[in-house]
């Protein structure tokens, strides 16, 4: 395998303004506390710029946490606490304080999206509680065939590659980072060969200067994966030897599988 760029994981801080906790660890000319706030819509998406019409690089659902540094005309600059992400997201999508969940979505077509965070409702098979999981991610990612291909989306409503599997990874109470080159560090290493169900694969490609770092995939048995495909349009099931065979044209890595179950 072949060195490869890999990038640092997302600190919220900039030039001008930095998270408290990140005082004599990065430079910046200012430093403050921030402020928790809560999702309150079923998905709001989170943006690389202030303005909407910037890259979208991650999504919040409803329920989860974001850490508020920093406000302007209406948008507010923080840090998704579930994933990490730094990004920009609109504040009327964001209620100020945080809830303790005692339940979260599990099924992939209710109201609102898998894996959001509620706090009211008896337990039916859309709920599941908080602290019970999933037992198979490629189940949960089964569940979500069809669903549609969207860069910077991570929902049951649209996905990319590594919301898919991120989504699915939470649903068992795995930790789900949200970046392909993030993923591609869980686990144990194994072998093409020895690759079976619930096995990650990652093709990496890490070139500087672009925020998505490759593509993940599940495993859905010894010869095929399930993933979320730009080239497909949507969640589909394929052979793993045509996905591979296109990621190794487009340029990326050979690729990588993960152990983690």
């Amino acid at each position: 395998m072949t060195d490869a760029f890999i990038p640092a994981p997302p600190l919220l801080a900039r030039p001008d303004l930095a998270a408290l906790s990140l005082e004599g660890m990065v430079r910046a000319e200012a430093y403050r506390p921030t402020r928790p706030m809560r999702a309150v819509v079923a998905v709001a998406d989170i943006h690389a710029g202030a303005d909407t019409a910037s890259e979208r690089i991650d999504q919040l659902l409803f329920g989860e946490a974001f850490d508020v540094l920093d406000e302007a005309d209406g948008r507010a600059w923080g840090q998704a606490r579930r994933d990490g992400v730094v990004g920009w997201i609109d504040l009327a999508c964001l209620a100020p304080g945080l809830v303790r969940p005692t339940q979260t979505i599990r099924a992939v077509d209710a109201e609102l999206p898998l894996n959001a965070l509620v706090v009211e409702g008896a337990e039916s098979g859309n709920l599941r509680r908080i602290g019970t999981f999933e037992t198979d991610p490629v189940e949960v990612a089964e569940r979500l065939v069809g669903t549609p291909h969207e860069l910077g989306a991570r929902s049951s409503r649209a996905t990319d590659c590594s919301g898919l599997v991120q989504q699915a990874l939470l649903a068992c109470g795995f930790a789900g980072p949200r970046r392909s080159h993030e993923q591609a560090e869980l686990g144990e290493s194994i072998a093409r060969t020895d690759a079976r169900r619930g096995d990650l694969v990652i093709w990496l490609n890490t070139t500087p200067g672009q925020s998505w770092t490759g593509h993940s995939a599940l495993m859905l048995d010894a010869t095929r994966v399930v993933h979320a495909s730009g080239h497909h349009g949507a969640v589909v099931i394929e052979m793993l030897a045509e996905a591979d065979a296109r990621y190794l044209a487009d340029g990326f890595e050979a690729a990588r599988f993960r152990r983690i179950l």
